[in-house]
């Protein structure tokens, strides 16, 4: 089954369902996928339209072009370095908070996201990289920080980095700017990203890896995601009982029961995500 489009029309990314898969592609090619505001808005409402979606079990994100993301688009940067919203100044919790700009909202999302960086990756591009469940990379991707190249400081972006990797790595990545660049196999080396996947078949192999993320009980996925992005946040007890409660969850759904029973029938299971 194929969606081609999402319920609400987008321009500046594309939105699309094939099965149990939604793929957001950043669409701004022409200006290196860099983040509008108009961008960030369209991000927001393609997360949403994929969390709620009940046919949405996996979000693989990618871009087009020779760049996935190169941050903020300079252009709606204005001299306090802020990026301008679409909403007026202040009047959403989230323009409270660190500005997260196109970062998936991990933090409350229950479906996994599979990054596919593709090319250029810099600035807040690397959000998806560190925030993401899944993050490939093709052979031509490259990983950068230009922030203090051009007189901001790398803030959130690279706070994130230091908790991917060593410190002393991202350090050097942070205060060389621009002047600093990470191969992807270097990332792979690194533990930053899991895969590095020929060019061309970059999308082929994200939408692989779904499948199979996809072939395992959606509920039991979710619950184990959130188990480890929230026990990230609290002492390694709490984790452990953070994880327990989400497990005595997914034990009382209609597929904690089908599982046990297509093993021992010795037959595929049949999720239905409830």
């Amino acid at each position: 089954m194929v969606r081609s489009a999402a319920s609400t029309p987008f321009d500046s990314i594309k939105y699309r369902v094939d099965g149990h898969t939604a793929t957001i592609t950043l669409d701004r090619p022409d200006a290196l996928n860099a983040l509008s505001p108009h961008m960030i808005t369209e991000l927001r409402t393609a997360y949403d339209e994929a969390e709620n979606d009940d046919d949405v079990w996996t979000i693989v994100v990618t871009g087009t072009g020779r760049a996935f993301c190169t941050g903020a688009d300079v252009k709606a940067i204005p001299g306090d370095g802020k990026v301008i919203n679409e909403r007026p100044y202040l009047s959403t919790y989230e323009q409270w908070e660190a500005p997260q700009e196109g970062t998936p909202p991990f933090r409350s999302m229950t479906k996994p996201i599979l990054a596919a960086i593709n090319g250029l990756c810099c600035g807040a591009g690397l959000d998806w990289v560190t925030t993401g469940d899944i993050v490939i990379a093709s052979e031509r991707a490259t990983f950068f920080d230009p922030h203090v190249s051009i007189g901001l400081v790398a803030g959130r972006e690279v706070v994130r980095l230091a908790r991917v990797l060593p410190r002393t790595v991202a350090l050097r990545m942070a205060l060389l700017g621009k002047h600093e660049r990470m191969t992807a196999q270097r990332a792979y080396d690194l533990g930053m990203v899991t895969e590095v996947v020929e060019h061309d078949r970059l999308l082929e192999r994200a939408h692989e890896l779904a499948d199979i993320v996809n072939s395992n009980a959606p509920l039991a996925v979710r619950g184990t995601r959130l188990a480890i992005v929230k026990g990230l946040d609290v002492p390694l007890h709490e984790a452990e009982l953070l994880a327990e409660a989400f497990r005595e969850r997914v034990t009382r759904t209609e597929d904690a029961l089908e599982g046990p029973r297509a093993f021992v029938e010795k037959r595929k299971p049949q999720w239905h995500c409830r």
